[in-house]
C-alpha cells in the first residue's frame, strides 16, 4: 500500500510539472496572440465568454488566463464588466483538460508512447531556439502529463480495496459537503484543478470511488481554482479586487446550484455516457459550467453593479494600474505602466487646458499638477 501511494504521489506530481510545462510553453508561445485576442474580443459578455473558453482551452489553464485578465483590468486595457465574461468562460475552457484524460488518456494508455516523444520533445528543446523550442517545451509538457496518468493509474488499482463505500463519506447531505471540501482544499493546495480532475477521473475509472462522490469533489475543485485568481489580486488596484471577488462568487453561486441539484444531473450525464462512470464526470463537469455561464450571461449588468455595490468607490490615483504583482508577466507589466503613462499624460493636458481656456485662464499649479511629480518617481521605480 506504501508503494501505490508513493506511485500515485509521483503521478500526481508528474501530472502537475506536465501541466506547468505545457502551460508555460503554449502560453509562450501565444503569449502575444493570447493578449491581442483578450483585448480585442471581450467587448460584450458572450464575446468574452467564447474568448475565455477558447484562449483557456488553448494555454490549458484557467489560472493562467484569470491572471492575465485581472492584470488587463489593472492596467485599463478592459473594465471590470468585460472581465465578467471572460470569467465564465474560462471555467468552460478549463474542462478541455478533463475532455482530454478521460478520452484518450484513460482509454489509450499513451504513458508508453510519450515516453519516447519525451526524449525527442527534450532534445528538440536543446538544440532548437525560438518559437520552435517553446513548441517542444509544450510538447514535453504534454508527454508528462500522460507518463504521470498512467502512474496514477497503475497505483489506483492498489486503492480499490481501500477506498470502500464504508471508509469514504456517506451519501448524505453532510457526507457531500465533506467532500465539497476536500475538493477545494486539494484545488488550493495543489494550485491545479486539472490536475485534482484527472485524479478523480483515475479513482472513478478504477471504480475505487462512486460517481457522486467524485462529482461532489470536482464541485469543490471548481471553487477552490480561483484561489490564485484571488492571489493575483492582493494589493492591486479596486478592479482588479471586483474581478477577483466576482470570479469567486460566481464559482461559488454555480457550485451551490449544481451540489443542489447534484443527483439529478448525475443521474442525467450518467445516462448519456453509456455507462462509463470517468465520461459521465467530465460531461457533469462541462454541462454545470455550460449551465453556469449560460444563466449568468443574461444577469451580468446586474452581477457587476451587485460586486460595485460590494466594493464600493474609485481610485483616482495617476499610479493606480502600477501593481506589483504583475512584475513577474513582463508584457503585463509593461501594459500597466503604458495605462499609468497615459494617465499621467491626460493629467498634464487637462491642467494645460485649463491654463490656456480664453475664457478665465487658471495659471495656479492645480492639485492635479503636484501629483504628477511623484507619479512619475513611482513610474521609474516601477520601470526599474
Amino acid at each position: 500500500m506504501t508503494a501505490d501511494f508513493l506511485a500515485l504521489a509521483g503521478g500526481i506530481g508528474l501530472f502537475l510539472l506536465g501541466m506547468q510545462v505545457m502551460t508555460d510553453g503554449l502560453r509562450h508561445l501565444a503569449n502575444r496572440q493570447m493578449r491581442a485576442i483578450l483585448a480585442r474580443f471581450t467587448t460584450s459578455p458572450l464575446t468574452g465568454t467564447l474568448t475565455g473558453a477558447v484562449t483557456t482551452a488553448v494555454i490549458q489553464s484557467s489560472s493562467a488566463t484569470m491572471v492575465t485578465v485581472i492584470g488587463f483590468v489593472g492596467a485599463g486595457l478592459m473594465t471590470f464588466p468585460q472581465a465578467l465574461g471572460v470569467i465564465y468562460g474560462a471555467n468552460i475552457g478549463t474542462t478541455m483538460t478533463a475532455w482530454i484524460v478521460a478520452l484518450v488518456g484513460l482509454k489509450l494508455k499513451l504513458g508508453a508512447v510519450a515516453l519516447p516523444l519525451l526524449l525527442a520533445a527534450v532534445l528538440a528543446r536543446t538544440v532548437l531556439g525560438g518559437a520552435w523550442a517553446r513548441a517542444a517545451l509544450a510538447l514535453a509538457g504534454f508527454s508528462l502529463i500522460f507518463i504521470g496518468l498512467d502512474m496514477m493509474q497503475e497505483a489506483a488499482r492498489g486503492f480499490e480495496s481501500l477506498l470502500t463505500a464504508d471508509r469514504l463519506p456517506a451519501d448524505t447531505l453532510a457526507g457531500r459537503l465533506w467532500l465539497v471540501a476536500a475538493g477545494a482544499v486539494i484545488t488550493i493546495v495543489i494550485q491545479s484543478s486539472s490536475a485534482g480532475v484527472a485524479a478523480a477521473l483515475v479513482l472513478v475509472a478504477s471504480g475505487a470511488m462512486g460517481l457522486e462522490q467524485a462529482a461532489a469533489m470536482v464541485i469543490g475543485m471548481n471553487v477552490g481554482t480561483t484561489f490564485t485568481a484571488l492571489l493575483a489580486a492582493l494589493g492591486g488596484s479596486r478592479d482588479m479586487y471586483r474581478t477577483a471577488t466576482a470570479h469567486l462568487t460566481y464559482n461559488l453561486v454555480t457550485a451551490t446550484a449544481t451540489f443542489a441539484l447534484l443527483g439529478w444531473i448525475v443521474r442525467l450525464v450518467d445516462g448519456f455516457s453509456g455507462g462509463d462512470p470517468a465520461t459521465a464526470l467530465v460531461l457533469f463537469h462541462t454541462v454545470f459550467n455550460v449551465l453556469g455561464a449560460a444563466i449568468m450571461l443574461p444577469l451580468t449588468p446586474g452581477f457587476a453593479r451587485l460586486i460595485e455595490r460590494l466594493i464600493p468607490g474609485t481610485d483616482t490615483s495617476l499610479t493606480r494600474a502600477l501593481d506589483p504583482a504583475l512584475l513577474g508577466d513582463p508584457a503585463a507589466a509593461l501594459d500597466a505602466a503604458q495605462a499609468g503613462a497615459d494617465a499621467i499624460a491626460q493629467s498634464l493636458f487637462a491642467t494645460l487646458g485649463r491654463a490656456l481656456s480664453p475664457e478665465g485662464a487658471d495659471m495656479r499649479p492645480s492639485r492635479s499638477v503636484l501629483a504628477v511629480e511623484p507619479a512619475l518617481d513611482e513610474m521609474r521605480d516601477y520601470l526599474a
